[in-house]
């Protein structure tokens, strides 16, 4: 039986910055607090882009509206396909309101995605998507 899980992740823009937020992984690790995007797993049945706006609102509290689709992305764990799909969106307000498995937030502009993200494959989906860098 073929098995699936859909990802979604919202790269957040408020004016010219873009919106990292920090996420505990795992103690045992060297850096267990890692930034990041807004992501998540759809839910069953749900749009993506209805995904998408509903976990940055209840990850952040901020009110999206999708301007595209940055980027598609999909990797393998055990038997299980990850496919992912990452929607650039802006912001009108740069109140945020981290949901409890958040550390931190950070507005930051693209040239300093690399001083914050450490995930090597995530920065050059982002180069490709934003031609930068």
């Amino acid at each position: 039986m073929n098995r699936y899980a859909i990802i979604v992740k919202g790269i957040v823009r408020y004016e010219d910055k873009y919106l990292l937020v920090q996420r505990w992984y795992d103690d045992r690790i060297e850096d267990p607090y890692q930034w990041e995007f807004v992501d998540g797993k759809i839910e069953f049945g749900e749009a993506p882009d209805k995904a998408v706006t509903r976990l940055i609102r209840e990850q952040t509290g901020l009110e999206p509206i999708i301007d595209r689709i940055a980027y598609t992305w999909s990797y393998m764990v055990g038997d299980v396909h990850h496919i992912g799909i990452s929607y650039e969106c802006m912001t009108l307000g740069d109140e945020v309101i981290l949901s409890e498995e958040l550390h931190d937030f950070r507005f930051v502009s693209k040239e300093e995605f690399d001083d914050y993200i450490t995930n090597e494959k995530l920065l050059d989906d982002l180069k490709h998507a934003f031609e930068l860098m």
